[in-house]
Order: C-alpha cells, then sequence, then structure tokens
C-alpha cells in the first residue's frame, strides 16, 4: 500500500515499477484532490486534502482497509518516494508468520542524489540505514523496548490482516505534517502491541530536496504536537521545535510551544 501525491509523482513511479517486478496486489492512495490520469494501479484509491492540509492519517486507514477489503494476508506501507529492496517484502511476510500481532518495521537508507533506484545493484551499494534505529542481521528479528517506540516511521512498515483489524488506527484528527505517526506508535505502546525490527526488510528513500527544518510545516507541527500533548503529556518533533525556537519561530509557553513575536503577525522568516 503505497501514499502517492502530486509532489511525488516521479518518485512513485519508480517505486510502483519496482514493485510491478514482484507481482505484488498494490494499492496505491492519492492524497491530492484527484487522482492524474495514466496512474496505475490494481486498486486507488483517493482521500482529497481537509481543511488543514494533507490527510496521512485518513490515507494510511483507507489504503489498509481497501487491502483488507481484496484480500490480503499482509499489509505493507510505503511511502511513495520509498523503493523496496528485492528482499522487502520476503522479510516482512516471513516476520509476520512469526511475528503475528506484532507491527513490524524495516530498515531505511536515505539515497544520496543520482542514484538509480530502479537498479537493485545501485541500491545496494547505498546501503547505509539511518543510525537512528536498529538494524538487525538479516533473517533476524529484534523487540523493540518500550523506549523504542517513538522510533516508529510509517514510510516502511508492516503488519498482518488479523493485527490491522484488532486496532489501533492512525487517528484522523491529525491533518497535514507531523504527528501522527509517533500517536499511532504510542498507541501501539499502550496496548503491549509488540513492535520488531526486521533484519534486511530494507526501504530507499529516494533523494528529493528538503530543508534542515521543515519551517514550511510550522503551523501543522503546532497543530498536531498540541493535539499529541493534550493526549500523551509530552511534544512530539521536540528537535524541530528547538531548532524553530532557535531561529526565532516559536517560544516556550509552560509546557508547550507557540509562535514566536517575531511571527505573529505571519511573517515567517524564510518560509
Amino acid at each position: 500500500m503505497t501514499i502517492g501525491s502530486a509532489a511525488r509523482r516521479a518518485h512513485l513511479e519508480v517505486q510502483q515499477t519496482v514493485l510491478a517486478r514482484s507481482g505484488v496486489r498494490r494499492v496505491v492512495v492519492w492524497l491530492d484532490d484527484s487522482p492524474p490520469p495514466g496512474l496505475t494501479a490494481d486498486e486507488l484509491v483517493s482521500v482529497p486534502p481537509g481543511p488543514h492540509g494533507l490527510r496521512l492519517a485518513a490515507a494510511r486507514n483507507a489504503g489498509a482497509d481497501r487491502a483488507l477489503e481484496a484480500g490480503a494476508s499482509l499489509i505493507v506501507f510505503l511511502d511513495a518516494d520509498c523503493v523496496p529492496s528485492s528482499d522487502l517484502l520476503d522479510r516482512y511476510a516471513a516476520a509476520a508468520d512469526a511475528e503475528l500481532d506484532a507491527v513490524l518495521c524495516g530498515p531505511v537508507t536515505y539515497l544520496p542524489p543520482g542514484v538509480d533506484a530502479l537498479d537493485e545493484q545501485e541500491l545496494r551499494r547505498h546501503r547505509a540505514p539511518h543510525a537512528a534505529r536498529p538494524d538487525p542481521a538479516d533473517h533476524s528479528l529484534l523487540r523493540a523496548p518500550p523506549s523504542d517506540y517513538p522510533l516508529f516511521w510509517s514510510l516502511s512498515f508492516a503488519l498482518s490482516a488479523e493485527r490491522w483489524r484488532s486496532g489501533p488506527r492512525f487517528d484522523e484528527a491529525y491533518e497535514g505534517y507531523g504527528g501522527e505517526d509517533t500517536d499511532f506508535a504510542f498507541h501501539l505502546r499502550e496496548r503491549d502491541v509488540p513492535l520488531v525490527w526486521v533484519g534486511r526488510a530494507d526501504a530507499y528513500h529516494q533523494h528529493h530536496s528538503t530543508s534542515s527544518s521543515p519551517v514550511q510545516h510550522l503551523d501543522d507541527i503546532l497543530r498536531n504536537g498540541r493535539l499529541f500533548a493534550e493526549r500523551w503529556g509530552e511534544w512530539p518533533m521536540t528537535g524541530w521545535l528547538r531548532e524553530f525556537e532557535r531561529q526565532g519561530l516559536v517560544s516556550r509557553d509552560g509546557d508547550g510551544w507557540r509562535l514566536g513575536a517575531s511571527t505573529a503577525s505571519g511573517a515567517r522568516p524564510g518560509g
């Protein structure tokens, strides 16, 4: 199951070409107002934006539900800019057989510019999983301790149909950028659902331009962060919030955050 948008159309085409080689049934969830002509998938679901932007949580729920309707026993979630290794589907499937009740996460490599993401050997040469998360040996599984749950990223994960039916789902109150991943992970931890790191279920994140701090998503981060804090008693995305504070964009407000005085009128340096 893939979430795509106009901004990632080219990345999506590469990913779908790679997935087509496996013969796996593909569900694409389109986040903009209407899917573009020529977009091919076995199942195409449209989840248009809400009042506050793209509805990522709703899109993941809708895509997983459609996969179940199509008879899936295992649901693999990939963001549009992520290309699976040739081992990813097999490693997730084997992990689901061993850990039926778990949510499964594979390593993610962020590719540099210029890598041919259609070339498996090229991908393997650039394999460098993000150091923030465990990278178990091939064919091995590692259950996450409670402290690891904030490291859950929805750009590549998998779970059985039974696990999805049992919940939790992504909270659709989150719109725009940020917060819904960690909220989902905290619900998993609250319910004692195992989070398992899967060796060599590799995904490769295709390069695209990003800012060092996502100033363009500042309003979303504050809104979604406040929603998260009201539920869990702590703020997510604190690294970005501290960077925004350093830039004079936000300031502390008791235990939370608010727009800084320099941005109260709506102007944002660099945004």
